[in-house]
């Protein structure tokens, strides 16, 4: 009997290791075929990770039969998702406008290691650009008044200080005309609230929650406005920002329109990612886009109309073939090299 008994489990134990080997070449196989995607974003608690993983949701949904498989994975943001790139370890990104166009341009935090090889895919939603400023410290309404303040430019190294100074260079500022604070966007109103702090810079998408607290709280701020004038100055620096319009009713208590302008966030990639496959990326995208309004409140700004707003870097080929196919009008500066 225990010879029979130990028989069974020898042949059990063979049929076994063989279903386990049929199984994991006919998985080996599959992924053999499968076209792996993968997206990198920032860090987990942001805006750039929820996004990021619902496109790849979507695309792995939608493209199952194209054999598309995607992912979003976490970085340490814009700067970071470029050298992601570069070297590939992702095959897509999402990046801050000023970023973009700083690595396909070669200068600011890329000085002297151009990435020609960049190309964007779409503009997914606006970076708002919310300078605010205590009412009492107010002299012309727009971003010029912050010249001489106590002002917080967003913590050290991040893509907020880095984008503020930016704008005060192009208001021919720099941190030596203001008494710099290095705070996020919380601790910006608070301070302001216990009249530690003049003012501060708080982009996101529309509405920020610091900025609704700041009104509702009745702290005695305003956000500031930028003029045409100013817009035209700061681009000289970086063309990275356009006009943007916040609607009368954002915020409490606040029934006029704000102007101020915006930076795009993109969904980018490198020119050696295969036309086919950036092409049915872009279109699913595009075509399942309430399922990304689902995501996260800041995915309703993506629309068709404004996928080119504030573009500055050249359209890859698969996504210029899309919107071409979808009636936009593509400016000259967007046409992708290769189609020419």
């Amino acid at each position: 009997m225990f010879v029979i008994n130990r028989k069974w489990k020898i042949i059990m134990s063979i049929l076994a290791l063989i279903f386990v080997t049929i199984v994991g070449v006919r998985a080996a196989a599959e992924n053999k075929e499968k076209q792996f995607v993968s997206v990198a974003t920032a860090s987990t608690g942001g805006t750039y990770y929820p996004i990021g993983v619902g496109m790849a949701n979507i695309w792995s949904t939608y493209l199952k039969e194209e054999k598309i498989q995607a992912s979003g994975q976490s970085s340490a943001g814009s700067i970071e998702n470029i050298e992601l790139l570069r070297e590939g370890e992702a095959h897509l990104a999402i990046l801050q406008g000023l970023i973009s166009t700083q690595a396909y341009d070669g200068n600011g935090s890329f000085e002297g290691k151009r990435y020609e090889d960049l190309r964007t895919i779409s503009m997914l939603w606006p970076n708002v650009e919310h300078f605010v400023l205590m009412n009492n410290k107010i002299e012309t309404g727009t971003i010029e008044d912050i010249n001489g303040m106590r002002f917080s430019v967003g913590p050290q190294a991040s893509g907020t200080e880095q984008s503020t100074v930016v704008m005060m260079e192009g208001l021919e500022m720099t941190k030596a005309d203001i008494s710099p604070e290095y705070l996020g966007y919380s601790d910006t109103v608070s301070a302001m609230r216990d009249g530690r702090l003049d003012g501060g810079s708080l982009p996101a998408g529309i509405p920020i929650s610091a900025i609704i607290d700041m009104y509702a709280s009745n702290v005695q701020a305003t956000v500031l406005e930028v003029t045409d004038e100013q817009l035209e100055a700061i681009n000289t620096v970086s063309n990275s920002w356009y006009r943007y319009t916040i609607p009368g009713g954002t915020y409490p208590r606040v029934e006029n329109d704000i102007q101020t302008i915006a930076q795009p966030n993109l969904l980018s990639t490198t020119s050696k990612m295969d036309e086919e496959t950036i092409y049915l990326l872009t279109k699913s995208l595009y075509e399942n886009l309430d399922e990304m309004y689902e995501v996260h409140s800041s995915a309703k700004e993506m629309t068709l109309e404004t996928a080119l707003d504030g573009v500055t870097v050249p359209l890859h080929a698969g996504a210029y073939k899309y919107f071409k196919e979808a009636g936009l009008d593509i400016p000259e500066n967007l046409i992708p090299p290769e189609a020419k």
